[in-house]
């Protein structure tokens, strides 16, 4: 997924939204999904995408970490996921030539 945010610790990767790329694993109980085949019984990928989205379009923040464990918090809230995995990247043109910067954040329902 892909999304608009302004992100930074320098004042300039704030100052103009810039792409961040967010992908999202969880693991959940799915067996009632596969039996019954209703969305009701299965974790929405629409709702994944808002939680990543409302992040990253949001409150400016720091540090791709940052990013990465609110993502989590919220997707962990959803019904049904018992874990999950969080991969944050972007790519500031101050960074070039890196392609780009990235953390992958892995939390656990408690």
């Amino acid at each position: 997924m892909s999304f608009q945010g302004r992100h930074g610790v320098r004042p300039a990767e704030r100052d103009q939204p810039q792409e961040f790329k967010v992908d999202i694993e969880v693991d959940a109980d799915l067996a009632a999904a596969g039996r019954t085949d209703l969305l009701a019984d299965t974790v929405d990928y629409t709702a994944l995408r808002a939680a990543a989205r409302e992040v990253v379009e949001g409150e400016p923040r720091k540090l791709l970490e940052s990013l990465a464990s609110a993502i989590a918090q919220r997707v962990l809230a959803l019904p049904r996921v018992t874990s999950v995995s969080v991969r944050v990247a972007k790519r500031p043109a101050s960074m070039q030539p890196i392609e780009s910067a990235a953390v992958r954040i892995n939390r656990t329902r408690e």
